[in-house]
């Protein structure tokens, strides 16, 4: 692409505000403002945002991918200062204030940065190039059909440790993403496979494995919670390993720092995230995890009308001296709370420093165990309620009713037989 083609968006005589990113936070900042006298401008690289949260579930194929993902451009229908444009963001010129794009270049006025967090794999190759991530459609998609294909394999591969390869899994991470895959992975065990494989031996040859590096599951939540997910794992089969590290993979063998070894041919690893800034912010904005240093007003360090919110950005505030956590509601929070800025700026009033509330944190493990933590009354609780208010909030999260009723017609499925019929192998044709 010729670097002085423009992205094709009329010229307007308001200001352009261009949000690089449409997750929680890009989304959020998106739908106030597209009610503002500015001009907005999407950039993302799928036509469409995605529930994070649920990812798993289209892993473990409790949901189909459409459920939970919902297209721009129905939402901002009849918007018509918001322009969607499908692509990426290869680098930033804050000299010009122009983004460059595979679609030629982008001006801007005020340019967000929310494009989230990546798997992050601590500089091990080998890990990154045989583990498999779960951050998006795609992905939780690949991971789909790679457990079922090799589930297919395992039928006709005679000898026993071939076959451990084969069916045994490693999940490492005890955030909550580990731990609801491990959940899933242990109902799936349990009530699916033994109807769907009657000739492996389910109960003796499967094992499924979570790898924590720290000595406590879901860090970040209370003793209590984390003990009580420990509990619900261990009763429910699955090898819970604390305080242990992976330091490789080779596609056949996990190995562990004490010298143990693994064999299995999946890893899905859930272990950490990194932010993605985009290239041509000054080095000194980055920080903490690949993560841009911002200010109480979102501002990117030695920026100026860059701002950054979400999993990407890095804030510290009185009650989060360590910034805050990377999670849905502090990024549709520092949404919300820009796009209140950016519009009273039109106003002429001084803007709102960010302050995070903490509204609680919830992770579910399998049918009636979850956890749920919340912070003001102090106070944790578990089991049935825990995982009723899981559903609740989750379904209420989801964008569009269609979403919403399906999803919701597939949990009463799944509670009644666990035997939803979306156990499918679909692959994209190669030509």
């Amino acid at each position: 692409m010729d670097p002085t083609t423009k992205i094709n968006i009329p010229e307007s005589p308001r200001e352009r505000v261009v949000i690089v990113g449409g997750g929680f936070g890009g989304l959020q900042l998106a739908r106030k403002l597209s009610k503002t006298d500015y001009q907005v401008v999407l950039i993302d690289r799928n036509n469409y945002h995605q529930f994070q949260p649920l990812f798993y579930q289209v892993a473990m194929a409790g949901l189909e991918p459409s459920s939970i993902v919902f297209p721009f451009r129905k939402l901002f229908q009849g918007k018509k200062n918001v322009y969607i444009r499908v692509t990426e963001v290869t680098e930033v010129d804050t000299t010009t204030k122009t983004l460059q794009t595979p679609l030629g270049h982008c001006n801007y006025d005020h340019l967000i940065v929310a494009t989230g967090a990546d798997t992050n794999f601590f500089g091990n190759e080998n890990i990154e190039k045989h583990a498999i991530p779960m951050k998006s459609v795609a992905e939780a998609l690949y991971l789909r059909n790679n457990i079922l294909d090799d589930y297919e394999d395992a039928l006709t591969t005679p000898g026993y440790d071939p076959r451990q390869e084969l069916v045994d899994i490693v999940i490492v991470g005890g955030g909550p993403t580990g731990v609801e895959l491990a959940g899933s992975l242990a109902e799936m065990k349990k009530h699916v496979l033994p109807k769907d494989y009657p000739e492996l031996n389910i109960e003796e040859e499967v094992d499924i494995y979570l790898i924590q590096s720290g000595g406590e599951l879901l860090k970040g939540f209370s003793a209590e919670s984390s003990a009580k997910a420990l509990k619900y794992l261990t009763d429910m089969g699955v090898t819970v390993l604390l305080g242990s590290r992976v330091t490789d993979f080779d596609g056949k063998t996990v190995f562990l720092k004490d010298g143990r070894s693994i064999p299995t041919q999946k890893v899905i690893w859930a272990a950490g995230i990194k932010g993605m800034p985009i290239k041509g912010l000054p080095e000194s904005a980055c920080t903490y995890g690949n993560r841009l240093e911002v200010d109480r007003f979102h501002r990117v360090k030695d920026t100026k009308d860059i701002y950054a919110i979400g999993d990407v950005c890095y804030m510290e505030e009185p009650d989060w001296q360590k910034g805050h956590p990377q999670v849905a509601q502090v990024a549709m929070q520092m949404g919300k709370n820009l796009a209140k800025n950016l519009h009273g700026r039109l106003r002429k009033k001084d803007p709102t420093p960010f302050t995070y509330n903490d509204k609680g944190s919830m992770a579910t493990v399998g049918r009636a165990r979850a956890v749920v933590d919340i912070p003001s009354p102090n106070f944790s609780f578990g089991g049935l309620f825990a995982w009723l208010l899981w559903l609740l909030v989750h379904l209420f999260a989801i964008l569009g009713t269609r979403n919403k009723v399906f999803v919701f017609l597939n949990w009463v499925a799944n509670y009644i037989n666990y035997n939803q019929s979306l156990r499918l192998i679909i692959k994209p044709k190669i030509k």
